[in-house]
């Protein structure tokens, strides 16, 4: 007896459903770490490949020097003082307890040294030095380093003296604290170099770079150790590999050893786990856009800054880019006008949008230009 229609369409649609469906891959799940709160960003993108608690108010102690250099590398860049400026030691400086750079009252120390004291060495005595030097005493470079912050978005940091010593109104976040770190590595590439030296010597005293992932991994330059009993043991890393650049902030491990070992986890992790590619170079010329009653028809847009892309392995094929004009654009243009946006897109999922800015200038045109112009637009 012959199988009836409606029984075989039965048995196919019972294999097709048998048959297994292949799941999309999806991102690995961070590593667990001995940590209060950690975040690990991709320093290009500010994109978030990992957090724990990341905007937890939680004590800073040593990592507050980060904050501490990038307001002394803000008074350097507006040329108000100079590295090789001599400053007088204070009795109050010298008498910091805490980590050491070992300098002495009534002498002078350059400026250069007392930052690399502080960078190389955790020096809590050429902090105060530095903050005097800057601000006249230390509460008010306490509100330099405020408005800092508050410049850079770190709405949940209040800062109370230069090194980190306990204090009920000293705190920061995990997020907070990779804001400032990658404003420094941006804004100052040449000082940021002394964040991998691996000792420093003043006064015949050679200390080594406490941060421990200089010596575990090569690809790692920065950036900054913090301790006290109630911080507990933190470590904020930058490590670059090919084009990519990842800060983790690690706060609150219980040991040297697990700072240490949660940092490389974190880096190892993004570095695994995402790739970062850029698109279009700062500067490329994107598109020539149409704009009305100008000296010519178009002008040259491109993006504001580069346009990088930080996604899951494997995923690039998946990338689109497009862009959002400005309508009905008219001149006269100013270089570096916006003139609209560079959308990423992985998939349906938006990665990242830059500004879409004028290459050059482009002053208004005659009177021919306008009526050719206003006559072309009627219709």
């Amino acid at each position: 007896m012959k199988p009836s229609l409606h029984s075989l369409l039965l048995w196919l649609l019972l294999c097709v459903c048998a048959v297994p469906v292949m799941a999309q891959p999806t991102t690995p799940a961070p590593p667990e770490l001995d940590a209060r709160g950690y975040l690990l960003v991709d320093f290009h993108t500010g994109k978030t490949l990992a957090e724990l608690n990341a905007d937890e108010r939680l004590e800073p102690a040593s990592l507050t020097k980060i904050m501490t250099a990038y307001a002394v590398f803000r008074e350097l860049a507006a040329q108000r003082i100079k590295l090789d400026d001599q400053v007088l030691v204070s009795e109050k400086a010298w008498r910091t307890g805490g980590s050491k750079m070992f300098i002495e009252v009534g002498k002078r120390v350059s400026l250069e040294d007392l930052l690399k004291g502080m960078i190389i060495q955790s020096g809590n005595d050429a902090s105060v030095a530095l903050a005097e030097y800057v601000s006249g005493n230390v509460e008010s470079f306490a509100n330099l380093m405020n408005a800092h912050a508050q410049r850079l978005g770190m709405t949940h940091s209040h800062f109370t003296n230069p090194n980190g010593l306990p204090d009920p109104e000293l705190y920061t976040t995990a997020r907070d604290m990779a804001r400032v770190a990658v404003a420094l590595i941006r804004e100052f590439p040449e000082y940021y170099a002394w964040y991998s030296n691996l000792e420093f010597t003043y006064n015949g005293i050679t200390q080594p770079n406490r941060n421990p992932l200089l010596r575990r991994d090569p690809s790692a330059d920065g950036i900054k150790t913090g301790y006290t009993k109630a911080a507990g043991y933190c470590l904020i890393g930058s490590a670059k590999r090919d084009d990519m650049r990842l800060i983790s902030v690690v706060m609150g491990s219980s040991s040297p050893r697990a700072r240490a070992e949660a940092s490389l986890a974190l880096l190892n992790y993004g570095f695994r786990t995402y790739e970062s590619h850029k698109l279009y170079p700062v500067g490329q010329p994107i598109e020539n856009l149409r704009v009305w009653f100008g000296e010519q028809e178009t002008l040259a847009a491109g993006p504001e800054r580069d346009v990088v892309a930080t996604i899951p392995r494997g995923q690039y094929d998946k990338l689109s880019a497009r862009l959002e004009k400005t309508p009905d654009l008219n001149a006269p243009i100013a270089q570096g006008e916006r003139l609209g946006e560079v959308v990423i897109a992985l998939g349906t999922e938006e990665v990242t949008r830059i500004p879409l800015v004028a290459l050059q200038e482009l002053p208004k045109g005659g009177l021919w230009r306008y009526a050719k112009d206003s006559f072309l637009r009627m219709f």
